[in-house]
């Protein structure tokens, strides 16, 4: 399998620089936030038990411990509150410019989120700026499925992109 953009890696799977989480349901306890975002939701989880909502989402509630959780949906979209662009020095597997902020969701207990702003050239984010989710699709991954043999698995993943286009 070929990682595009990144000539010394063409028709080589990096296991050990996959960015990526393996979102199998044989490997994520997690797997249903995946399966929630390919269908264009963002959620997290909350204890059907305390109430407490916890991003990003999780298997154990931290406040009671209780494995007794739902998914629960997030706002799509937020306002940039500060941000940063990386233009040069940008991580091997990213392309510039690498623009990460600080969202809000407007909404408690997940008010807040840092998370990474594609779609935008550098100099075009401002803060107030509102954005939405964009889910992407990143590189399938090999997974042994026993009398099935290996199969690739789709995969995506969430960045937030400006809801005004440049």
């Amino acid at each position: 399998m070929a990682i595009l953009g990144i000539p010394i890696l063409e028709n080589l799977y990096p296991v050990t620089m996959d960015m990526w989480p393996v979102q199998a349901k044989e490997f994520n306890r997690n797997w249903q936030f995946y399966e929630n975002l390919k269908q264009g939701r963002f959620t997290t989880t909350k204890c059907k038990d305390c109430g407490k909502v916890a991003y990003p989402p999780r298997v154990i509630c931290p406040e009671c411990y209780s494995e007794n959780l739902e998914y629960i949906d997030l706002p799509t979209k937020g306002k940039v509150i500060s941000f940063s662009e990386e233009v040069r020095g940008v991580p091997l597997g990213f392309e510039a410019p690498l623009i990460h902020a600080v969202i809000d969701l407007g909404v408690e207990p997940v008010r807040r989120l840092l998370t990474r702003i594609i779609n935008c050239p550098a100099g075009y984010l401002k803060e107030g700026d509102e954005v939405q989710l964009a889910v992407f699709p990143v590189p399938p991954h090999p997974i042994e499925k026993g009398k099935q043999g290996t199969v690739m698995v789709e995969r995506v993943f969430f960045a937030f992109e400006p809801v005004k286009k440049p």
